[in-house]
């Protein structure tokens, strides 16, 4: 429809060691939240600009005044639904899309502001079509909840009330289901090993790929395997919007109107596929306002719960990510290093310390490991510059801006086009490698098809060179703000040589 009309139960040969699988929470992402406790890690280690000095809001959507959208209070007070039903600045390009009164319609919950304010527009949305229509429709709203961890986890519970308090507030039925062996198997398990392998994985990526967008949308579709002429869609919170593209036909992932908010970096994996199906409705919507909406219009019971921050994967009982992470990887002792010349130009290597893992370091980070103040060779505060997984090395650099910090070259395996296939035009695009990162222009790309139809190489070329870019990152590929794909940074080339 247009706008003009953790752990599961152990399972059996699992190749990782489970040590007290009972204590492990999920991780954060939309809504696979636990928040009694988050083990918070810092991935901010670049110079780009943080999330707050990003432009703040882009007006996407036409006002008569030109009031900024951000103080709009009054309009959305008295019709929450304003942003969703008003069209685009770029509707000559994009046509937002919205479900018609005979759709039926999903909405992860996860018991946040952002995901409990979706179900209400949403429900708010069919109300009012059905007042408008002389025949009711036959689309139905509800709920959905994923506990893709230990039933018994308290978190989950308290998730689980929140979410019926909510839906018991709209008025609409939720379903509880999990997916905990298909979680543990597709993402958990796969972000273990990228750590033992060295490497900085981010699977709130995997996650959304292979369980919100993935194992969920399967699970819907067989609802409605007997009645293909049924319409349904899949919504929730995520500050992303879909439209499409006009000239094209095509369905693209773009960013939302709020930018410090934007979650299309972790969205940018998801098959392009399943985008018929999918609903953004908080993409033209500000979090103040969201929090407003939730709290003065709908009466959300939580309207004012905090959002989740970090890891919570991690038990209560841990200080630290990296004793986490030990429970589950055998130890790997190694050295840390640093490097120098010799007179000669040869490449002379130190050892000055000992480490329990190479998970335990992050590259552009301090290596949190005390080298001796007095002597001038080691004075001073020492960076992770590179960790070798062959020989268990973790080369160490002196001070933050090190030039062996820097990089202005990344290589990406297992790209994936969304749509399956490159753009014909790959000139002024930008990346991100980290999410809400500053966008960084491209100076070139080189892109090699792989062994299957959408498995692609990148070479990509910065403009400047970018400090502590580390493998295992997604580096995900824009357009605008259109999200073209992504895939997993597996090296970088270092301006400069890791010498002391």
């Amino acid at each position: 429809m247009n706008r003009q009309n953790i752990v599961p139960t152990l399972l059996k040969n699992t190749r990782l060691p489970l040590a007290r699988p009972s204590r492990i929470l999920l991780f954060k992402s939309q809504w696979c939240m636990c928040r009694p406790r988050f083990i918070s890690i810092n991935t901010h280690t670049d110079n780009s600009p943080l999330p707050e000095q990003i432009n703040n809001t882009r007006n996407t959507k036409k006002q008569s005044n030109n009031t900024p959208i951000d103080v709009l209070s009054e309009t959305l007070l008295k019709d929450p639904l304003s942003l969703l039903l008003l069209p685009s600045t770029d509707s000559d390009i994009y046509e937002d899309r919205l479900p018609g009164p005979n759709d039926d319609v999903w909405v992860g919950l996860s018991s946040g502001v952002d995901s409990s304010t979706s179900v209400a527009l949403l429900k708010e949305l069919s109300e009012r079509q059905k007042q408008a229509s002389s025949v009711p429709g036959s689309g139905k709203v509800r709920g959905i909840f994923m506990a893709n961890w230990s039933s018994t986890a308290k978190c989950a519970e308290a998730d689980w009330a929140d979410v019926q308090r909510v839906c018991k507030t709209v008025g609409v039925e939720c379903e509880r289901v999990s997916f905990e062996r298909e979680y543990w198997q597709e993402v958990f398990e796969p972000m273990v090993d990228m750590y033992r392998q060295g490497m900085t994985p981010n699977p709130d990526v995997g996650c959304n790929r292979h369980i919100k967008f993935g194992v969920l949308i399967k699970y819907l579709k067989a609802k409605y395997k007997n009645n293909n002429s049924k319409k349904w869609w899949l919504a929730t919170g995520h500050y992303a919007r879909i439209a499409t593209h006009k000239p094209s036909g095509e369905t693209h992932l773009l960013r939302p109107n709020h930018l410090p908010k934007d979650q299309s970096y972790y969205l940018s994996s998801i098959s392009a596929d399943v985008f018929p199906h999918i609903l953004f409705p908080l993409s033209h919507y500000t979090k103040p306002q969201v929090r407003q909406l939730a709290k003065s219009v709908f009466h959300l019971p939580t309207a004012e719960k905090p959002d989740s921050q970090g890891l919570c994967f991690v038990s209560q009982e841990h200080n630290t990510f990296r004793h986490f992470l030990d429970e589950y990887l055998p130890p790997a002792p190694g050295d840390f290093v640093i490097k120098g010349l010799a007179d000669d130009g040869t490449e002379i290597k130190t050892v000055v310390g000992k480490h329990k893992g190479i998970w335990h370091a992050t590259v552009g980070q301090k290596s949190g490991f005390a080298l001796p103040q007095g002597r001038p060779e080691t004075k001073g505060v020492w960076y992770v510059q590179a960790k070798t997984p062959e020989s268990r090395e973790i080369t160490l650099v002196r001070g933050n801006n090190h030039p062996s910090l820097f990089s202005s070259l990344v290589n990406v395996n297992h790209f994936d086009f969304l749509g399956g296939s490159p753009p014909k035009d790959l000139t002024n695009l930008h990346v991100q490698y980290r999410s809400l990162q500053a966008p960084e222009p491209v100076k070139s790309l080189e892109c090699k098809q792989q062994g299957s139809s959408n498995d692609y190489s990148l070479a990509v070329e910065f403009e400047s060179p970018r400090r502590a870019i580390a493998p295992g990152q997604y580096l995900v590929l824009y357009s605008g703000d259109r999200v073209l794909g992504s895939g997993i940074i597996t090296s970088t080339t270092p301006i400069a040589n890791p010498y002391s």
